[in-house]
């Protein structure tokens, strides 16, 4: 099996910055590509960002293109979302997902939510 687990968030003054990290265990080599979501209070979860399993290929939803930046390590087994500019509302719950291998980099499947393995998920919580 496969365990995501995410780290860094927490509370930023608007305009700030955070860096979430998702660290991936157990079966690793299962891993495929990843990405990250979120869910603010009262709303549903939805999709930010992905990249692919090596790194050379992402995506955004058109919201967080230019704010925030997904990347990896692979050596390390951890996904990263570098996010900037941070306002209010980017106060939520965020997720990492990921797929094996096999599936590919879809950008449906992480557009719907269809992922194979979910982190637990980290607080941001961002004061105006």
């Amino acid at each position: 099996q496969v365990q995501l687990v995410e780290s860094g968030g927490g509370s930023v003054q608007a305009g700030g910055s955070l860096r979430l990290s998702c660290a991936a265990s157990g079966r690793t080599l299962s891993i495929g590509a990843m990405g990250w979501f979120r869910q603010a209070p009262g709303k549903e979860r939805i999709f930010v960002a992905a990249v692919s399993w090596n790194g050379v290929i992402t995506f955004y939803a058109d919201s967080f293109r230019g704010r925030f930046t997904i990347s990896r390590d692979n050596a390390k087994n951890t996904v990263y979302l570098q996010m900037n500019s941070l306002k209010a509302e980017d106060t939520a719950v965020y997720y990492c997902a990921a797929d094996p291998p096999l599936k590919g980099f879809s950008r449906s499947r992480f557009q719907t939510q269809q992922n194979d393995y979910w982190g637990q998920g980290t607080q941001v919580t961002v004061s105006s």
